[in-house]
Formats: C-alpha cells, structure tokens, sequence
C-alpha cells in the first residue's frame, strides 16, 4: 500500500515555476510609434489660420483658461479658431459656441493688411453677442538690444 512517486519525485502538487520577466520589446515599439506621431502631428495643430499680425511691444494676457480665438485674414474672411464664419452670423456662431460662459476671453487675431474698420466691426459683434473680455493679438515687437 505505498504510494508511487513518479519520477524525480514530482507528483500531483508539482507546479511549473512561473516566469517572473516581462518581454518590454513590444511596448518600446508602439511609445517609439507614438512618439513620431505626436511629433509629427504636433506642429499641425498650431498652425491655425494663416494672419500676418502686427508688431507690438505690449506685455502678453495672462489668463489660466483657454481663449477663443477670431481671426481676420487679409482677404476679409473671419474665423473662430480654425471654423470660417461670416460677419452676419457672428453673434449667433459665438454665442452657441460660449453657452452661459460669458466669461471666456475672445482673442481677436487681424492681419496687418486689412482695414482697421473691419477687425473694429468684428470686436463690436463679438461684443454684441455679450462678451466683454476682447484682447487683440499682435507679435512680439524685436527689441534691439541697449549698448
């Protein structure tokens, strides 16, 4: 009545022993495919809409919420963000966009080429439609440096 071991003294109990590494291989290949994406992709994202803006040597808006941004382009046409608008629907674009939020800042982006009236109208529509937090946008002046 003695129990038979098999051999090498392995019976039922015996369990493999569990590899404890982790092949990383494949998870270094798709961050390194990540990378390049977001490298690439990246610079696209801020390009917008093209606006030659002026020079100015005022201080930049600080602010912790992310602005709107309406540009006016040399040939006339407007912008939110990246969406063309035109100058009738505006009001009803920003207001549907804004909701109840009458506190978003609004940055007003217009080329240097176009008339003065034109980036005036598009500021009084936006005021208009109930936003008051308007700031124009320019480029940073080069300040030659003192000798």
């Amino acid at each position: 009545m003695g129990a038979q071991l098999s051999p090498g003294g392995r019976g039922r109990g015996y369990r493999r022993q569990q590899f404890s590494e982790i092949n990383v291989t494949p998870f270094v290949d798709v961050m390194l495919v990540l990378l390049v994406i977001f490298m690439v992709t990246a610079p696209m994202l801020t390009a917008g809409v093209q606006v030659d803006l002026p020079q100015s040597s005022a201080k930049p808006v600080e602010g912790t919420d992310e602005p709107l941004t309406v540009s006016v382009t040399s040939g006339g046409e407007i912008f939110i963000q990246e969406t063309a608008v035109s100058m009738e629907t505006l009001q009803a674009k920003l207001n549907a966009i804004v909701g109840e939020k009458r506190d978003t800042r609004i940055f007003v982006r217009g080329d240097k080429a176009i008339d003065y009236g034109l980036v005036m109208r598009v500021i009084g529509e936006i005021n208009a439609a109930g936003l008051t937090k308007v700031a124009l946008i320019t480029e940073s002046a080069q300040v030659p440096p003192k000798r």
